[in-house]
């Protein structure tokens, strides 16, 4: 018999809906004059709280709920005073509930409590409806117990969390330092030439049926700081789209700042918002001249000639003037091979990271619902 069979072994469970055994209070709308820059979290339909100068309105542990909006209904937990603003609070009867274990317990009924939504226009999530739901009551003790194993579960994630996360920073970091030195030449080490003379915009069109969500790369799924691109959520249904071929690049061309390029490993089709650069010099190595274009002095530039203040655009003209270092091809292949190295590390601690953590909460989970899986007494 495993330690949670051994906890839940012959445990006497009552049930009892959630507004006889707590205080389900709305808070009230925040005014402009409380709206100055402080430390007091308030807490209202969004899923990350504004920062006040206002005077708290709970203290204590509390359960929120975010009462309006598109995460109306989304479940947060607190040990610190805060104010509540078009939220509301859950405060449970501590003679008989750990608060704690109520915030597990409705965090595994999160999808349920956003069925609780109301409204045409925007939704909301009433206090009267989430008080009529029915909650387990095992005793005190055990309560504490299923807490524990379960906030042992978050911190490990959010340990590992800290530790890849700071592993990326230091290899991105390293990354930079070296393609910085690799791409540093003193003049008259190499020959420099205007991109326009070793590459051109694809002048080539692709139909809409030969697109997916896999080869249609829009600028929204061209990812920020070099990442790559994911997966497309559009794809056009008709008409043509600007043809990108294997060893292009592409170039988010809406603020530049973004830093958006991708090294094309396919053929597939884009739209105005990202340029295709397509090599036609047999004197430059593509993915040299990718590891060019992601450095930050090429984003630099194109920010320093780019058009308009509130949605800056990269100068085509002046993207194509941009010079670029021409070394030995044999020297460009030793430069990209040794950047390739610290891409493939980089790339591997990103796509681990999303991946460890889902795995770690898909563990939470699964304990969660073992500690919380009481049979139902008839009502």
């Amino acid at each position: 018999m495993s330690y949670i069979d051994k906890l839940l072994d012959g445990v006497e469970v009552e049930w009892k809906v959630l507004g006889e055994v707590a205080e389900l209070k709305r808070g009230k709308t925040i005014t402009a004059k409380d709206k100055t820059n402080g430390d007091i979290p308030v807490i209202s339909g969004g899923q990350k709280p504004a920062y006040y100068n206002s005077e708290y309105n709970r203290d204590g542990e509390t359960i929120t709920v975010a009462g309006s909006g598109a995460y109306a209904g989304y479940i947060m937990y607190w040990n610190k005073p805060i104010f509540v603003s078009d939220a509301f609070s859950v405060k449970p009867d501590l003679n008989l509930l750990n608060t704690k274990y109520v915030y597990h317990y409705l965090l595994n009924k999160q999808s349920w409590i956003h069925n609780l939504q109301k409204g045409s226009g925007v939704p909301h999530v009433y206090p009267k409806d989430l008080a009529t739901f029915f909650i387990p009551i095992p005793p005190l003790k055990v309560q504490e117990e299923i807490v524990r194993i379960l906030d042992t579960f978050t911190e490990l994630t959010a340990e590992l969390t800290a530790e890849l996360t700071a592993e990326l920073t230091a290899r991105k970091k390293q990354y930079t330092y070296y393609r910085d030195r690799l791409l540093s030449f003193e003049e008259g080490e190499v020959e420099w030439k205007e991109l326009g003379e070793i590459a051109e915009y694809s002048k080539k069109r692709i139909g809409s049926a030969n697109l997916d969500e896999s080869n249609y790369v829009g600028v929204d799924n061209l990812l920020q700081d070099r990442a790559g691109k994911s997966t497309s959520n559009y794809v056009p249904t008709e008409g043509n789209s600007t043809k990108f071929l294997p060893n292009d690049i592409l170039i988010g061309n809406i603020r530049p700042y973004l830093k958006k390029i991708w090294h094309a490993n396919c053929i597939g089709g884009t739209n105005g918002d990202v340029l295709v650069i397509h090599p036609i010099s047999e004197k430059i190595n593509s993915k040299f001249l990718f590891q060019v274009l992601a450095d930050d002095r090429f984003f630099d530039y194109n920010m320093q000639h780019s058009k308009g203040a509130k949605m800056p655009r990269g100068n085509k003209d002046k993207i194509m003037k941009y010079l670029i270092p021409i070394p030995p091809l044999a020297e460009q292949e030793r430069i990209v091979s040794i950047l390739d190295k610290f891409d493939a590390l980089t790339s591997s601690i990103t796509e681990g990271l999303p991946r460890e953590i889902e795995l770690r909460q898909k563990q939470y989970e699964y304990y969660r619902n073992m500690l919380l899986s009481f049979p139902k007494q008839e009502v």
